[in-house]
């Protein structure tokens, strides 16, 4: 074993250890991707290859491989083969107060908007049960296709109510935040929101739009957000490239609070 920083690295496949072999090759192939060895984009050696270089069975390699494709380290081309997978982009939309524009700024990642539908219309029953609203009274819908560094990355709905902010129609949500011009231009404080994920498949206008195959993975983010008091003021929902992207959560145990209360969180759909 290679000791790199105090820790031991795996070099390969230890036939004296108890451990399967192939969780020794998938660790091997881990620590060269974590290492830059096997850098983003490149094309692994062959299951053959594999094979023959570690004096394993394809059985082995293929699981090995399995593991580390689900785990998003590495991705398959039909054809091609496979290759280290670039690394995901995390949001921390899930525990932060602020839209995914400032989330992704925050993280020197450059973020651009194309408006594909900015209009009003009569919010239909769920909207409406969303918003706080009656069937038929007028809310914004905003659709954006959203690109991080010139990659299309997010595919979001935004329905915001008409009598709270009457002339967004004018903004130009191509080059600003939303939440920003909510804030500084109506006085809308978003103060709390409530979201859920869940994942999904991407249907083939999403698939086309974010340049994926049909029935690729997507996370679904939907989230409504309320004012001080109470009354919602978006309800969205964002379909993320689940190839590209990933949410960090931070939970906190306050003083008190009974053990199992943190392994039993409220569970709810939007």
């Amino acid at each position: 074993m290679e000791v790199k920083g105090g820790v031991q690295a795996p070099k390969g496949i230890d036939r004296e250890s108890v451990i399967p072999y192939y969780y020794q090759l998938k660790e091997y192939l881990k620590y060269l991707i974590e290492e830059n060895k096997l850098k983003e984009g490149e094309k692994i050696p062959s299951e053959m290859e594999l094979c023959r270089d570690h004096g394993v069975s394809r059985t082995v390699v293929r699981q090995a491989l399995n593991e580390l494709v689900n785990e998003g380290l590495l991705t398959r081309s039909k054809g091609k083969g496979t290759f280290v997978a670039r690394p995901k982009i995390v949001g921390n939309l899930m525990q932060r107060l602020y839209g995914f524009h400032k989330d992704m700024t925050g993280q020197d990642l450059e973020v651009k908007n194309n408006i594909i539908d900015f209009s009003v219309i009569e919010a239909n029953k769920k909207i409406a049960e969303k918003l706080q609203l009656a069937p038929g009274d007028k809310v914004f819908k905003l659709v954006r296709l959203r690109f991080v560094n010139k990659e299309p990355f997010v595919y979001v709905t935004s329905y915001i109510p008409h009598s709270l902010c009457p002339g967004l129609i004018k903004e130009d949500f191509s080059k600003q935040s939303l939440y920003d011009t909510l804030e500084m231009k109506y006085g809308l404080k978003i103060v709390s929101s409530r979201r859920s994920i869940e994942a999904i498949a991407a249907t083939e206008d999403v698939a086309l739009m974010l340049e994926i195959p049909k029935n690729s993975p997507l996370l679904l983010l939907r989230s409504v957000s309320y004012l001080e008091n109470e009354q919602p003021v978006e309800y969205y929902e964002a379909k993320h490239r689940g190839d590209r992207s990933g949410f960090a959560v931070e939970l906190v145990r306050t003083p008190g609070q009974n053990l199992a209360d943190t392994y039993y969180p409220t569970i709810f759909k939007l």
